[in-house]
């Protein structure tokens, strides 16, 4: 996993980690990636039942699944890292009613990760799955009452929507400047952990500043909810980079999926199935018609869906979006390429419910299928990548300085806390 001598794949990381670039892109040992760390580790297991604070001065190892409690605010300082105990499915949730501040800085970012990378052993490699991931739940609506994927059914806790999903301003704390990585974990066939898994949660939250790397299934996934979020980087997800269901209505501003040929991939009907944006209303299980209100439909604006460049590669790759099952998006200043098919509206969706505008897809036969399907499409490009203004979107140079669309329209926001090569 992730051999491919690519070059020169690291963006500036954090200043305090003291890593060098590297040539080549692959895993290096634990100390390539990580100097610095705090000897001492803190275990934590079970449930936060009281304002807690985690401070930089330690490494944070969760003893499998960790609940912040309703009531009660989970604290982490800049500069901290926290990671999974061995052989532990160790992931973070956030109830309903609970929050999290984990407010990194750009020079100290927050830091979820592998516990590979923090055990003084040069011998070991991380991998997905290291780190189950975060999940947060909260009040806003949804188009269904479930549980959030990866969680027991039987227990209400781990619920979100219907009845539970009535504040759209709900607030389940900050994330900002926060770096999670080999993250994920597949429990069942579409019972997935993802890097950052939101179930309803509202617009009064902030995200801010995330990067999901090596995950094992999505870098982000939206279950219902209003949360809006801002400058988000998705790196070699092995599944899908951005995800989104259930009737999820926020905006997503500043945001880059960028994928990795090496990845492991997901199976859909025994075939990879990964693609930059997924987007479904609902599962037919939970209506065929697909029509459950509110319908899923977020806002993409300044967005950036990088795939790889060899046709053959690609073929691991099927699509820049796939919009399908009732859903809906608007894509505002969106650039697509590098993938088998750009963006595709499934026949169990009307595609005039979406639109495009100010857009790029480069690359394809067939920009948008099916064509002139979507309303106040314009500027769709089908000829090279350097048609959106980043000179190396296939990883030759990851140079994002004078971006005419996309993510980088505004200037490189990943310099200084984002790292891309291990």
């Amino acid at each position: 996993f992730l051999t491919a001598s690519v070059a020169a794949l690291m963006l500036n990381s954090c200043s305090r980690e003291g890593i060098a670039e590297q040539d080549n892109f692959k895993m290096q040992s634990t100390t390539a990636d990580y100097t610095g760390f705090p000897a001492a580790v803190q275990t934590v297991s079970g449930t936060i039942t009281a304002n807690t604070t985690w401070t930089s001065d330690k490494v944070w190892e969760l003893d499998g699944q960790v609940d912040v409690a309703p009531g009660v605010t989970l604290t982490i300082q800049p500069g901290t890292f926290v990671k999974g105990k061995q052989g532990t499915v160790s992931a973070l949730i956030v109830l309903r009613g609970a929050k999290i501040n984990a407010t990194g800085t750009e020079q100290n970012p927050i830091i979820f990760t592998s516990y590979k990378l923090l055990d003084n052993d040069a011998s070991t490699t991380a991998t997905p799955g290291d780190f189950g991931g975060i999940i947060l739940l909260g009040s806003a609506p949804a188009n269904v009452k479930k549980t959030i994927e990866g969680l027991p059914s039987s227990d209400d806790k781990y619920k979100f929507g219907g009845d539970l999903g009535t504040n759209a301003a709900d607030n389940s704390g900050i994330l900002k400047y926060v770096r999670i990585e080999y993250a994920g974990y597949n429990l069942s066939q579409d019972n997935e952990i993802n890097g950052l898994t939101c179930g309803g949660v509202g617009n009064g939250t902030t995200l801010d500043h995330i990067q999901v790397s090596y995950g094992r299934d999505d870098s982000f996934e939206f279950f219902g909810g209003t949360v809006n979020a801002s400058n988000l980087v998705s790196f070699a997800a092995d599944d899908d980079g951005l995800d989104f269901d259930n009737g999820f209505t926020g905006t997503i501003t500043n945001a880059v999926v960028i994928a990795d040929k090496n990845s492991t991939h997901s199976q859909s009907g025994g075939k990879p199935d990964s693609n930059g944006i997924e987007l479904d209303n609902n599962a037919a299980s939970e209506d065929a018609s697909f029509g459950l209100l509110p319908k899923t439909h977020p806002t993409l604006n300044n967005v950036s869906v990088y795939g790889v460049n060899n046709s053959g590669d690609a073929a691991l790759y099927k699509y820049g979006a796939r919009i399908r099952r009732g859903g809906e998006i608007t894509l505002n200043n969106v650039v697509i390429t590098g993938f088998t098919h750009g963006l595709v509206f499934d026949g169990d969706t009307n595609a005039a419910w979406s639109s495009v505008n100010n857009s790029g897809f480069s690359g394809f036969t067939a920009a948008v299928t099916p064509t002139g399907s979507v309303n106040n499409t314009n500027s769709i490009f089908n000829g090279s990548a350097n048609t959106f203004g980043a000179s190396s979107p296939f990883f030759d140079i990851l140079d994002f300085s004078g971006s005419n669309k996309g993510a980088f329209v505004n200037g490189d926001w990943t310099q200084g806390w984002v790292q891309y090569a291990f």
